[in-house]
């Protein structure tokens, strides 16, 4: 296994740089000198340190947005299909992933390649992170490949080698696990710079046997590790007692995967924690489980707990927090208070003032169904506000099944509701038994879903309204070596697939090479996997179980440390392990939604009142559009909105294809345009010698009835403008 930071040669970083002095250094000169002007640029992810998803800028607004044209395009087809990316703009430079793949810099104003720095593995997939020194003499550009945090010059792409070890800092070490086990901790979402640290979360995973998600702060300079907060406590520690006695040493999970938030002023980082190992079964973890499913307030400059509010005890459904909490000033009780809004998958938002925890409105502990799966102790309250209303389903029943399915399969689903344990939310898992989950393990609110307006205390979240369904079954763990399909199957694909296949099609419509190449590049949420991680052996040995489930399938011939994770270890004595599919989708045969519209949702928040001041569908689905049925909401988003000071709210549909500006203050539609992709990720807005811009990544896939299907060559970077004025005529001197 390579693991090699690619080089840039000294003349050409040299040549570089000169380029790029040579094209910009009078405007980086000039944004050097001006005053810093707050929510005007994009240089974090998220827009800003407090992941507000805000741009102050105005030139683009409602009077003007439907002359929006396209300003130009950077393509990037060998990308694979899951990259919701978010670009990053600095000193008039876009920098973004690209093909190779590539962190790749580009001039904002004409999507122009300045430099590329290739990365041998894949690199963070939803955003990178800007530090510069307070000379700007030392500008870096700061992401992971493959759970290794590097840096390169911001000017010429060239490795920075004096960061960590010749250029790295493997993410791996320091969760007091064996490094070998340890497959990935590298988060899709890149964190936030403060100061000189870069403060990082992270992507474990949340099966048996992953590793703790432990918040980290390093050195910007050097790599240096400058302090750790365990999220799964240590003897001694804050909530030690909430597990069983040594659970650090098994338990893993309870990570921020997604994005965090920094009030810069106090020094304050919130972050929104996931849910403890095994996220569906909890008999070896019993307790509540801290810090899983919490909002947690560290000292950013030291980790320091200063409170902390868990929004799910004892997760047993995945209800992890993922979108990026939102730092607001409102008016309440007549009084102005600075808090932090944390949209949940549960479809609650919960609202707490920012420097105490306190909750701005009562949150009631109030009972839930009991779980009666053998050995669990699910616990008997759950956390309820009683404002903000929610903004995400919290029940199925069969009035509300699907209205655009025919007969014949409106009577199938009902028969599985009849059937099934479905108490609305909090229903816990069944074995044997199919249990309905709403909203589903993808939540109502999930990664980038939420925009803030610091102006006005409005909040905008991007509502995602699907059940799932789940049946438990007895899980026992895999031998080492060399094994069938079947096994590898179930070690490697089961968790989020299902154990009895589930999530997949039937086996005659298993297309061999169409496996290979989603498993390969990508597409939806599942990441590429590399021949390293999963041989060309035990891939086949796969997909032969897959297209004849009967025959076991192949067999593979490697050793097990190229698998995706090591085989799973035993059980505790007496007991027994539990599994089912992750984020199974209750869903039609033709792949619709068994739930009925809306399904994704635009819903507007006042917290000067906690009020749902209004609400709106967001896209339509290819399949019912081809009818003349639109409006009816997108399927299984996972981007988010941003709101400008001009009026507007940029985001994507990303199933049907289309961006949209809404008004603000009424949700109406005031522009939207179809892509040749399906837009992803969050926009970014920002501007370049006077010009606003507002950019779109847009990526490929689809299946063309509940998503569109698009063209691979045309995923890629995609930024609009105003038009410019055309030059007046010279006059002729007489």
């Amino acid at each position: 296994m390579n693991n090699k930071v690619p080089r840039i040669s000294p003349r050409l970083a040299a040549k570089t740089a000169l380029s790029l002095l040579g094209l910009g250094l009078v405007v980086v000169l000039a944004q050097s000198t001006a005053p810093k002007r707050p929510y005007a640029g994009w240089s974090e992810f998220g827009g800003a340190m407090d992941s507000m998803q805000y741009s102050s800028l105005t030139q683009i607004n409602k009077t003007n947005v439907t002359k929006l044209e396209r300003a130009w395009t950077h393509l990037t087809p060998g990308r694979g299909g899951r990259f919701p990316f978010s670009p990053l703009i600095a000193d008039g430079v876009m920098y973004v992933i690209g093909d190779g793949p590539a962190i790749v810099a580009l001039d904002a104003a004409t999507g122009k390649q300045l430099w590329s720095h290739p990365v041998d593995g894949t690199p963070t997939s939803r955003g990178i992170n800007y530090w510069q020194s307070p000379d700007r003499s030392d500008r870096r550009i700061i992401f992971s490949v493959d759970s290794y945090l590097q840096e390169v010059n911001a000017l010429t792409g060239v490795t920075i080698n004096t960061f960590g070890n010749d250029g790295r800092v493997n993410l791996r070490e320091g969760l007091g696990r064996d490094v070998k086990n340890v497959r990935q901790v590298q988060s899709g979402s890149p964190g936030h710079v403060f100061e000189n640290l870069i403060i990082l979360g992270s992507a474990p995973g949340e099966l048996y046997d992953s590793p703790p998600g432990d918040l980290r702060a390093y050195d910007v300079r050097t790599g240096k590790n400058v302090w750790t907060f365990h999220t799964i406590p240590r003897p001694g520690e804050y909530g030690y007692e909430t597990w069983p006695k040594d659970a650090w040493k098994y338990a893993g999970g309870a990570n921020t995967w997604s994005e965090f938030a920094i009030d810069e002023k106090r020094g304050i980082a919130y972050f929104p924690l996931g849910s403890p190992t095994y996220d569906l079964y909890g008999a070896d973890r019993i307790g509540a489980d801290l810090f899983g499913n919490c909002l947690l307030a560290l000292d950013a400059r030291t980790g320091k707990r200063l409170w902390h509010f868990q929004t799910v005890h004892h997760d047993l459904w995945d209800y992890d927090l993922v979108t990026g909490p939102k730092l607001l000033t409102v008016r309440h009780e007549g009084k102005m208070v600075d808090i932090v809004a944390q949209p949940g998958k549960t479809g609650f938002l919960y609202v707490f003032n920012r420097v105490t925890g306190e909750p701005l409105w009562p949150i009631e502990e109030r009972p839930v169904p009991k779980s009666d799966v053998p050995g669990e102790q699910s616990w008997p309250t759950q956390p309820y506000p009683t404002k903000p209303p929610p903004f995400g389903v919290q029940k199925f029943g069969v009035d509300q099944i699907n209205p655009y399915l025919d007969e014949a399969e409106k009577a199938r689903i009902r028969d599985i509701m009849l059937n099934a344990r479905n108490e609305g939310i909090f229903t816990p898992p069944v074995v044997g038994k199919t249990q309905i989950e709403v909203p589903g393990a993808h939540g109502s609110g999930n990664w980038g879903g939420a925009a803030g307006d610091p102006a006005t205390g409005m909040l905008y979240v991007r509502a995602w309204n699907g059940p799932d369904t789940r049946v438990l079954t007895e899980r026992q763990p895999e031998s080492q070596g060399g094994s069938s399909g079947r096994a590898l199957y179930s070690r490697n694909c089961g968790d989020c697939h299902g154990p009895d296949r589930a999530n997949l099609p039937a086996p005659a419509n298993i297309k061999a090479d169409l496996v290979r190449e989603t498993v390969r590049l990508g597409k939806g949420e599942m990441p590429p996997i590399p021949v390293r991680d999963l041989s060309a052996p035990d891939l086949d040995a796969i997909i032969a179980y897959l297209v004849n489930p009967g025959s076991g399938g192949g067999r593979g011939v490697v050793q097990p440390t190229q698998s995706l994770r090591p085989p799973m270890s035993p059980p505790p004595p007496g007991q027994t392990r539990y599994w089912g599919p992750y984020g199974n989708p209750f869903r039609a045969t033709n792949g619709m939604p068994a739930i009925g519209p809306p399904w994704t949702e635009l819903v507007a928040y006042d917290l000067n009142e906690g009020t749902i001041k209004w609400r709106t569908t967001l896209g339509s689905i290819p399949g019912l559009a081809a009818k003349g049925i639109r409006n009816t909401g997108s399927v299984r988003p996972r981007n988010g909105p941003i709101v400008t000071a001009g009026g507007l709210i940029f985001v994507g549909s990303n199933g049907d294809g289309y961006i949209h500006a809404f008004d603000k203050d009424t949700g109406k539609v005031l522009w939207e345009i179809e892509l040749e992709a399906t837009p992803d990720g969050i926009p970014a807005v920002y501007e370049v010698a006077g010009r606003q811009y507002v950019a779109f990544f847009a990526g490929g896939g689809g299946d063309g009835v509940v998503t569109k299907i698009t063209k691979p060559e045309a995923q890629g970077y995609y930024v609009f403008a105003l038009p410019t004025s055309a030059p007046k005529p010279t006059k002729k001197r007489e």
